[in-house]
């Protein structure tokens, strides 16, 4: 973030003068931090998220104001905020205090049945798609504006304005069938819209914001994306995340039809374009590797289905 370091001791700061119950508690950064966000873990039960930019502050209302309402219509475990930080000791944003949830990080390789994690994962969708969501949050920066439509100019992370030069760019490196890319970008744009009323989505169901525990998905967490619209966006682990079998099971359960299918296979790819440039892969090798494997995962799909 500009301008501030986030840090154990901003943090134990603005606990000592906030949550004074809290702040003598262990605090230590978790071992992987999102881009958008500095998580810390505090003692055995509670967790402090800051947002890093100004505009994923509003995240920290949205998720405070619904994820009480919509934790108890999913069947899985989601995070819980508990209290809201305001700005203080040089810190500019509001933040928060979550329950600490148990899990490791879901991995494909780590999953005792794939099928299973399908189905379980389509049963989350499913249900938090089916909950009402009158009043609720559209695509906005705060949450990345996931879930606008393919082609909506807004700065999306599937925007075209962000899409096309990436293309452009693994042209370059020869290192995928960009004329197969293409054709799955070009086949998500023509895909018809979402025609029905918008619903809840996740926003970003990565593998990051997925827990397990004994090999079978166990919690749901990171909820900042949330917002309602098109539900394409959360079908993009079936190429993400789960392998072959998982992902025609998850289909069935969350029966997408192919127009839908079209546009979550956009999403994914748009998140699966590991150009030499991205900070986000920069700061990872690993996740070049991974990229390319999703991206292979969604051309595969793509000639077996069309």
């Amino acid at each position: 973030m500009d301008g501030v370091l986030i840090d154990t001791t901003l943090v134990r700061r603005l606990l000592t003068v906030q949550f004074p119950q809290w702040a003598d508690l262990p605090l230590a950064p978790v071992p992987q931090s999102g881009m958008d966000n500095a998580t810390f873990r505090l003692g055995d039960e509670l967790s402090v998220r800051l947002p890093r930019y100004a505009h994923w502050a509003g995240q920290v209302a949205r998720e405070h104001r619904w994820l009480p309402r919509l934790a108890p219509q999913l069947p899985l475990t989601v995070s819980e905020p508990l209290e809201i930080g305001e700005p203080g000791e040089g810190y500019p944003y509001p933040w928060s205090v979550y329950r600490w949830l148990d899990g490791e990080t879901a991995t494909t390789e780590a999953l005792a049945d794939p099928v299973r994690a399908g189905l379980d994962l389509a049963g989350f969708v499913n249900a938090l798609k089916g909950i009402d969501a009158t009043g609720g949050p559209g695509p906005e920066q705060s949450n990345a504006f996931r879930g606008v439509p393919m082609g909506d100019p807004r700065d999306s992370l599937a925007a075209e304005a962000r899409v096309r030069p990436k293309l452009e760019a693994l042209a370059r490196t020869g290192t995928v069938d960009i004329d197969a890319v293409t054709e799955v970008w070009e086949a998500a744009l023509a895909a018809p819209a979402w025609h029905k009323p918008p619903v809840w989505i996740h926003g970003d169901l990565a593998t990051g914001n997925l827990l397990m525990r004994d090999g079978r998905l166990s919690a749901v967490i990171d909820f900042g994306t949330l917002a309602v619209a098109d539900p394409a966006v959360d079908l993009q682990p079936a190429w993400m995340f789960l392998p072959p079998q998982g992902r025609d099971a998850f289909r069935e359960a969350v029966d997408a039809d192919d127009a839908t299918w079209a546009r979550a296979r956009g999403w994914a790819l748009a998140g699966s374009l590991p150009v030499p440039d991205d900070p986000f892969f920069q700061q990872n090798p690993a996740r070049v590797t991974a990229a390319l494997d999703h991206l292979e995962q969604v051309l595969e799909d793509h000639r077996r289905h069309g």
